[in-house]
């Protein structure tokens, strides 16, 4: 039971759980199964909609910063107010936040389904973001507050391991809807699921909250400015790649996004009750652990944004086998969470987290070595997901740990929900960052090519007038299927020349995640020393 928490079930129970005193003996066993459910459909959600993007892309005719919004929308206010969605549920209750995150994200899901442009549906995909920012913490919130300690960690263990099988089956479903079906069947099919963890959280699951949180002074400043950062700093380098940094719009966003990060940052170190106190970084543990989450999730997102586009419409994979290309990833993070959640028992903390990421960075950089013609899986992915895979195996469950472990018991919660933060808004800002840095070096690529083909001069112009298309790019009528197919495949070699680029710098974000963890996580005689433990 969480301290100054209202007891969750009635007293008057007959049968009492070995979770909460006083609770049905049942009851642990629905709060689990709503909070797996409803953590599930969020985790679905973001890895089937990667695998639909490239089919999406071409259905609904979007641009490559219309299709980075699709992502961009949903991340930016699942960063921004998930930290809101934890605080809202200790004050006003974790099950009717829970619920209400719940229904959100179902109504927003039919409106991404029935989208009829790309603009509703970005707007839509940002209305299932708020849901999600409601969802996500209420679901450990429910555990938390319906298990006792000494039974929470093995309900969390469960959550996060079918949590993972979840995530894993996710680009599996989702290719094969978008093959079978049509792309807005990756949105409908959260709604049964929704339906279900409705009713399961209605008529199942005990409400409770925590009266110290509910009486202190909301901090409304902090999500406002970082909501209005990380839109700014996001709209501005997304839109870089159709207007240019020298756009009035972009130049603004940008100044008003970094200005609103520095206001957040001010605002939270004044603030008596923040919603992400600074003073947890006094220990050097828990913000090398926080910079390696920055650095290492950039890296993997940016790949993972990326990758279905290379698959599909660089390699010809259908949609079906490219959300099947990554199962050999949480497979190998399913099998390998608990060994390598006795690492830091044995080895500390530095070790795994300092070892982890190289092999990551090995495996994102591997990605780099197929080309145009590399076919085969097993040779040219299957190689690059695997050492990927290990990399991060051995770094996530000792990650958890440390963040957990940097700061007393009572800042636990709140530790994770930053960690939580950190990761989320590492995708964001890693999809529009790399996003730009893929169109420059794609469009710089075909300028290149297209220029050394024998065309006539009026279709050049008009190819490299379309080449803000990105890998859609239409071929101009009238050409020979000879001249066709040489820009076709100067197409693909320039994505290819992007998609290494992005390969490389994620190795190099993953090499900068280990030096920090190297540097700022303590060894394990110095980590299991109370006294090293910063606040």
């Amino acid at each position: 039971m969480l301290s100054g928490s209202r007891q969750p079930c009635d007293e008057g129970a007959i049968r009492s759980s070995p979770d909460v005193p006083g609770c049905p003996e049942r009851t642990g066993q629905w709060v689990l199964a709503a909070a797996i459910l409803g953590s599930s459909i969020t985790f679905i959600d973001g890895t089937v909609v990667n695998v639909a993007l490239p089919v999406l892309q071409t259905s609904l005719h979007s641009t490559v910063a219309q299709t980075q919004w699709v992502v961009e929308a949903y991340s930016l206010m699942l960063s921004a107010l998930i930290l809101v969605g934890g605080s809202l549920g200790d004050r006003l209750g974790r099950r009717k936040m829970f619920s209400s995150g719940v229904c959100v994200f179902g109504l927003a899901s039919i409106w991404c389904g029935i989208s009829p442009n790309v603009n509703q549906l970005i707007f839509a995909r940002g209305i299932q973001g708020v849901g999600a920012a409601l969802l996500v913490p209420g679901s450990l919130a429910l555990i938390s507050a319906n298990f006792s300690k000494g039974r929470r960690g093995r309900a969390i263990g469960t959550w996060s391991g079918i949590s993972a099988v979840a995530a894993g089956v996710g680009p599996v479903l989702g290719g094969w809807l978008v093959q079978n079906f049509s792309w807005r069947y990756v949105f409908w099919i959260n709604v049964p699921l929704c339906a279900a963890v409705l009713l399961i959280t209605w008529f199942r699951v005990p409400e409770s909250l925590d009266d110290s949180a509910a009486k202190e002074r909301f901090d409304w400043l902090g999500p406002i400015l970082a909501t209005v950062g990380l839109g700014g700093v996001v709209l501005g380098l997304v839109e870089s790649n159709t207007r240019g940094f020298s756009d009035v719009l972009v130049v603004v966003s940008l100044v008003i996004g970094v200005s609103c990060l520095v206001g957040f940052i001010f605002a939270e170190d004044k603030e008596k009750h923040p919603m992400m106190p600074l003073r947890l970084f006094g220990s050097k543990a828990f913000t090398g652990a926080n910079l390696l989450t920055l650095f290492l999730y950039a890296g993997l997102s940016a790949l993972m944004y990326f990758l279905p586009f290379d698959l599909i419409q660089i390699k010809g994979y259908s949609p079906t086998a490219a959300g099947a290309a990554l199962l050999p990833f949480v497979i190998t993070m399913f099998v390998l969470s608990r060994w390598a959640g006795g690492l830091v028992d044995h080895y500390g903390s530095r070790l795994p987290l300092t070892i982890g990421p190289l092999i990551a960075a090995a495996g994102f950089a591997l990605f780099a070595i197929a080309d145009v013609d590399s076919q085969s899986y097993w040779t040219s992915v299957f190689p690059a997901v695997m050492v990927m895979s290990i990399g991060m195996s051995i770094a996530v469950a000792p990650l958890t740990t440390t963040v957990m472990g940097a700061v007393d018991e009572r800042h636990a919660g709140i530790a994770s929900g930053i960690n939580n933060a950190v990761s989320r808004t590492a995708g964001l800002l890693a999809v529009a960052v790399f996003g730009v840095a893929m169109v420059v070096v794609f469009g710089r690529g075909l300028e290149q090519r297209v220029v050394q083909l024998d065309l006539d001069p009026a279709a050049r112009e008009e190819i490299l007038a379309r080449k803000r298309q990105f890998v859609q790019l239409e071929i101009p009528e009238g050409l020979g299927d000879q001249a066709r197919a040489a820009v076709q495949r100067s197409v693909k070699e320039s994505f290819i020349d992007g998609f290494r680029v992005v390969t490389l710098i994620s190795a190099g974000l993953g090499v900068l995640s280990a030096i920090f963890a190297f540097m700022l996580i303590p060894s394990k005689s110095s980590s299991s020393d109370p006294k090293k433990k910063g606040e």
